[in-house]
């Protein structure tokens, strides 16, 4: 027998639970959205609860996305009761600028199995090369840092929510690498949005925040070229309301000899976590770095 719908109400007079669920969630979502909504199924990823986020490997999503990885809103109650590792049907409605779960059936003995959709880039394996334009326009390619530690993110300009909080995550590690440590590492954003985020927006969006361009490159290209690189290291992304864009909150450590070596899925603020990283894959101790924390 199928398990109900978790995070929706019975409606009286239903023969099942599961079908009362979905009615209840149904109708919520009609009055609420104006029927805007999709179901899904996927595998879940990730939990983040201070973000009220999940990360699931999802099927495509008729009407809405292609198969993809992809960061969704859920509040608690439902975020908490996510199986990690377990596939699930899903449904999701469209609230302001971000995509929310409102509700989900775990399919048992599905453990781990997506349709389709391309996975995040892991641990170990070899990080993609790509040439994309930075903020002053000269071309950038990953395999030119070959050499380096390169720490990778994925940002847009107009971005409400959690691109502001990983380019202020990279400020906080960028300001406290010292200076063998900065010698030695490169950081890029490559932006989800290439038709508004030109060179000249991207350099603005860093003036504006005070970063320090040295060894910071904020990437753009052409649609195409922006797209096979979010592919490359499977990040999800699709049209939200208001010229907004959803898309997977991860950023990717990369070793000298262009290996993935970490991942930092969420937006959560890991500024210490990725300069521990760092700092040991270089050999460097916290006392040789004059910026480091103790």
């Amino acid at each position: 027998m199928k398990r109900p719908l978790r995070g929706a109400a019975a409606l009286p007079g239903c023969k099942s639970a599961a079908r009362c669920a979905w009615l209840a969630l149904a109708l919520s979502l009609l009055v609420a959205c104006g029927g805007e909504s999709w179901s899904g199924e996927g595998v879940v990823l990730e939990r983040f609860p201070d973000d009220f986020q999940v990360l699931l490997r999802h099927d495509a999503i008729e009407g809405l996305m292609p198969a993809m990885t992809m960061n969704f809103h859920v509040e608690g109650a439902v975020l908490a009761e996510l199986p990690l590792g377990e596939r699930v049907r899903f449904r999701l409605r469209r609230r302001g600028n971000v995509y929310e779960i409102v509700g989900f059936e775990p399919l048992s003995g599905l453990a781990g199995r997506s349709g389709g959709g391309t996975e995040l880039a892991g641990v170990l394996d070899p990080a993609q090369d790509f040439t994309l334009r930075d903020q002053d326009g000269r071309e950038v390619s990953l395999s030119a840092l070959r050499g380096k530690l390169v720490l990778l993110d994925f940002i847009f300009t107009h971005c409400p929510g959690p691109c502001p909080i990983l380019t202020a995550t990279k400020q906080r590690v960028q300001e406290q690498l010292g200076p063998e440590l900065w010698e030695r590492t490169q950081l890029l954003s490559v932006s989800v949005d290439p038709l508004r985020d030109r060179p000249e927006v991207l350099r603005a969006y860093a003036e504006a925040r005070g970063v320090d361009l040295s060894n910071w490159s904020f990437l753009t290209g052409t649609p195409e070229a922006v797209d096979a690189v979010l592919r490359a290291y499977g990040v999800g992304s699709a049209p939200g309301e208001g010229g907004e864009i959803e898309h997977t909150v991860a950023s990717f450590l990369i070793d000298p000899q262009g290996r993935i070596r970490r991942r930092y899925l969420g937006s959560g603020d890991r500024a210490d976590e990725i300069l521990a990283d760092l700092r040991h894959l270089a050999g460097v101790s916290d006392a040789s770095e004059p910026g480091a924390s103790s």
